[in-house]
């Protein structure tokens, strides 16, 4: 979501708009007007009238950009879209100067960094002039790429200083935490790497990032010529090289673990904010030098082209537009086309703002928002189908009936549960349950795919102890066991549940209810094709009051009275049989 103040929006679109004409811009192009609020709006939402005085009331727009425009997160990428889709701009050609043979800035990458952070690309903004908005906006884009293409800083991390206040070369190197030693951005004295940690511990915005390299030997640090720290990444700049308002010379450096993203993220960064240089849309180039010796020019602002066939853009939208028109409505979408070969193929140039083409696709999907999804006819497909339920739903349907017949009642209950739900509870151990675990649990309630359907129906119980005896429910859900013979390791299974609960177990009740199941499905009481009751054992049942159900050849589950400490650990006082079978033999 990118908020941007609706003044200096329509100042830059060169006209107002009535919130309800920017909300249908808004749609046109493929975003949405989010909500229209201001800073006091959302500071009296959040804590409360008392402290939203004094906050601004400066009308802001909350627009909603697909994850993959990293080009619209900002009011400069924004307005410039909008411009070239509105026709009122040409897409601004974008142009890297390279300087004269040793007036360039240099970065030398060193091998110290291989094991942290490998990568770094440079990029120069000469003579740019910012305004207090101008500032917001660049630092709030720097931002906005950390939170979604650099995954929270892991993959990349972007610095921005004052290239007049530093003198290159620039060296990015690691470093041992307490070799390392500068003033961190907007803090009044030094600190060592390992102070600066403990320092931000407890900040509540930079303690997210701490994990990244809190751990390792090293820590990656960018230096200039005299040894001045410019950055820390992917934790903090230094404070001497701090952009102001008065800044006319911004270096930009992107550090990383992923080559690819960092050099989207310095195009970003260099063509949204070059439109505020002395040259509009210029970047002065800067030569990275690679630990073998190698050099490469950044940014690569690389432009490309890529053929489509007009007729694949129409059959996979669903219009008929002739070359021309596909050409000028993909050029409206920042892909600058033309018709080549006698109309059978459009020639697109894709910006280097726009790394979100990869396919063909891509491009079609451009071509359909600038036609505009309302204007698309609706037609009824040409092949004609007739859908069918899925046969285990369509049984698992007739069966709920007949359950609910029998008198039970129906629950519905989490798919996930904690590791003690379908363990210890149940007194038997994780190890033997085959259960698939969840690698980042958010709480403890939800740590595994149950393996089966009991621990429940069993808290469901427990929620509604107050109801009158006797409690009848029943599910029948999926559990999910590991598998190693699946393409994905694990497997569903289609389970039914039914439990009795009531001051005697009532097992002639779960019994009477499985052979009311079977009578059902037709299938008889017999060995050989039909259905038979053999006593067992269960971990979670009481001892010789447990019996195994065998149907078609197989074991399918298990009927019995639940043991006491199953009961006790659930919370519950009063006994109860179950029954829990696997369906899916029967459909």
């Amino acid at each position: 979501t990118v908020s941007v103040k609706r003044e200096l929006l329509f100042q830059a679109l060169g006209r107002s708009y009535t919130d309800e004409e920017f909300d249908e811009l808004c749609f046109e192009f493929g975003l949405e007007l989010d909500e229209i609020t201001s800073e006091k709006d959302i500071i009296s939402k959040e804590k409360g009238e008392e402290k939203a005085k004094g906050a601004s009331d400066v009308v802001l727009y909350k627009i909603d950009v697909p994850a993959n425009r990293y080009d619209l997160l900002c009011l400069e990428g924004l307005v410039r879209g909008l411009q070239v889709f509105k026709e009122r701009i040409n897409l601004p050609r974008f142009e890297k100067i390279i300087p004269a043979e040793g007036e360039g800035q240099r970065l030398i990458i060193t091998e110290q960094t291989a094991q942290i952070r490998p990568h770094a690309v440079a990029a120069v903004l000469r003579n740019i002039t910012f305004t207090k908005d101008r500032y917001d906006s660049f630092i709030d884009l720097q931002e906005k790429l950390h939170q979604n293409i650099c995954r929270k800083r892991a993959l990349v991390a972007i610095g921005t200083h004052d290239l007049d206040t530093i003198t290159g070369p620039f060296t990015f190197t690691a470093k041992a935490p307490s070799e390392i030693k500068f003033k961190p951005l907007s803090q009044s004295q030094e600190y060592t790497a390992s102070q600066i940690m403990d320092l931000y511990r407890t900040d509540s915005h930079l303690r997210h990032y701490l994990h990244l390299i809190e751990n390792k030997p090293r820590y990656p640090v960018i230096y200039d010529s005299n040894g001045v720290v410019l950055s820390m990444p992917p934790i903090i700049n230094g404070d001497h090289t701090k952009i102001r308002l008065n800044t006319r010379n911004v270096f930009i450096e992107c550090t990383g673990t992923d080559i690819t993203k960092a050099k989207i993220v310095l195009d970003i960064m260099v063509t949204m904010f070059s439109e505020y240089c002395e040259k509009p849309f210029t970047v002065e180039a800067v030569e990275v030098v690679y630990p073998n010796g190698k050099t490469h020019i950044y940014p690569e602002l690389a432009y490309r082209t890529e053929k489509v066939k007009p007729e694949y853009i129409n059959k996979k939208v669903g219009i008929s537009e002739t070359p021309s028109s596909l050409a000028k409505l993909l050029t409206r979408m920042c892909l600058k086309s033309h018709v080549t070969g006698n109309g059978n193929h459009i020639e697109i140039e894709i910006p280097p703002t726009r790394a979100d083409i990869i396919h063909a696709c891509d491009i079609v999907e451009d071509a359909a928002i600038a036609y505009g999804y309302n204007n698309i006819q609706m037609v009824i497909p040409k092949t004609y189908t007739i859908a069918n339920q899925l046969p285990l739903n369509k049984f698992t349907e007739l069966l709920r009936m007949d359950l609910a017949a029998a008198g039970f009642t129906e629950a519905l209950t989490f798919a996930l549960c904690s590791q003690e739900d379908i363990a210890d509870k149940l007194r038997t151990d994780i190890s033997a349950t085959k259960a698939v675990r969840i690698a980042n649990p958010k709480t403890a309630e939800f740590q595994v795919a149950r393996t089966t359907l009991l621990p429940g129906l069993l808290k469901t119980i427990a929620a509604n102890r107050k109801m009158p005896l006797p409690l009848k429910l029943f599910e029948i859900s999926d559990v999910v066991v590991k598998d190693p013979n699946t393409d994905i390791g694990a497997r569903n299974y289609r389970h039914l549940c039914a439990i009795y609960y009531n001051k005697s177990p009532g097992f002639e009740i779960i019994h009477g209810l499985l052979d009311r199941v079977m009578q059902v499905l037709e299938v008889p009481p017999n060995e050989e094709n039909g259905y038979t009751i053999k006593a067992a054992e269960g971990t979670a049942f009481f001892p010789g009051r447990c019996a195994e159900v065998f149907a078609k050849g197989q074991s399918i589950g298990k009927l019995g009275v639940v043991h006491p400490d199953v009961i006790t650990k659930f919370e519950l006082t009063m006994p109860c049989s179950v029954l829990e079978i696997n369906i899916e033999p029967f459909v």
